[in-house]
């Protein structure tokens, strides 16, 4: 079992700690409702240096990148940030990940903890372009400061102004003490928020000093399970559950990161799924029953025939209500479509609904 550059400190802080991916990982400090509350409502901090990070550069790094992202890589200006994902040759995805562009021929890919191994071999399978590729996972620590007072809370630790960084776009500086350091406008929570990615010897440091300066505005340790529920709440996909080597970027709704506009690895195939249609779609639903929908629990129509399954499932702390994702047959996957989640013997309705489940103000 791996350790982050942080578990001393999980630790101390008596978190309740659990294997992740293969790292000793805190699941919860205070409990999940509390957690995921204070990210609504204020602002908390999760370790997710478990994360994989890989530098790709040269002359051909945008042509290397097009090739394996689903996304269109030359949309994204230095200092950007991209949602994409790494469709395989079957039809499937390989891992979904955030780009960012470094410099003019330099990348960050930010991959999946559970794919890290998968997704770097991946990477060498298809450099036939001579970019130079670097796995620096093991070598950088990676903060998520979430929440909607993060950028008053954190002001204090940079002279970089937090309020004026764009959704998807990052700046790089002095954070907390430490020199070269990332600052995202990124995150997995929907409340806003950055994510900051320091050298393992900064991190404990830095760590300490977003909790001094973060101190008035209410911040606490947030752990996996407060992730979890935060973006199941915004109907984030999750690497494993809702999308994984045999789901196709069409039928998990990822279309809008899959452009034809170039070729990229299985593109024909996905053009052809496109034009024919798919047979089924990840949906989001709300129970319209007290009940909690869990991951592979069966959806049925009202006649108990099997339509589907449940990849991800809740009881929203924020929405109060039974909330998941979940495939079913394309007939059922219109907003306002009724199906029903088998939870043990109980066929319990529920609406189909397109997420995000939580809504802002």
């Amino acid at each position: 079992m791996k350790n982050t550059a942080l578990t001393a400190i999980h630790e101390a802080l008596g978190a309740k700690m659990v294997p992740f991916a293969g790292y000793n990982m805190p699941v919860s400090y205070e409990g999940v409702n509390a957690e995921h509350e204070t990210v609504r409502k204020s602002v908390g901090v999760f370790d997710v240096s478990h994360m994989g990070e890989f530098l790709i550069n040269g002359d051909k790094a945008l042509d290397f990148l097009q090739r394996i992202c689903s996304n269109d890589i030359s949309k994204i200006g230095v200092g950007g940030a991209q949602y994409n994902c790494l469709p395989n040759e079957d039809g499937g995805i390989v891992d979904d990940l955030i780009v960012y562009r470094i410099k003019e021929t330099e990348y960050l890919a930010v991959v999946n903890a559970s794919n890290i191994d998968k997704d770097w071999a991946w990477f060498n399978k298809h450099n036939s372009y001579g970019v130079n590729l670097r796995n620096i996972s093991e070598d950088f620590s990676l903060l998520a400061i979430q929440g909607p007072r993060a950028a008053e809370a954190m002001q204090s630790l940079t002279d970089t102004d937090l309020s004026a960084i764009k959704f998807y776009t990052f700046e790089v500086g002095p954070f907390a003490g430490a020199e070269n350091v990332i600052i995202s406008a990124t995150g997995y929570t929907g409340s806003g928020g950055f994510e900051i990615y320091c050298h393992n010897k900064d991190a404990a440091m830095i760590w300490n000093k977003v909790f001094e300066a973060g101190a008035d505005w209410g911040i606490k340790p947030i752990g996996l399970a407060a992730r979890d529920t935060l973006r199941l709440e915004m109907g984030y996909c999750l690497y494993g559950n809702d999308i994984d080597d045999t789901t196709s970027p069409l039928e998990a709704g990822l279309g809008w990161v899959t452009k034809f506009t170039k070729d990229f690895v299985n593109s024909e195939a996905l053009k052809a799924q496109k034009e024919a249609g798919v047979t089924k779609k990840l949906v989001g639903f709300v129970l319209d029953e007290r009940g909690i929908p869990r991951q592979g629990y069966d959806i049925v129509d009202d006649e108990g025939t099997k339509i589907g399954h449940v990849t991800s499932g809740t009881m929203g702390p924020s929405v109060e209500k039974g909330i998941g994702l979940g495939y079913v047959a394309t007939a059922y996957s219109k907003s306002d479509s009724k199906i029903n989640i088998q939870i043990r013997k109980k066929a319990v309705p529920a609406t189909v609904v397109r997420p995000p489940f939580y809504k802002k103000g």
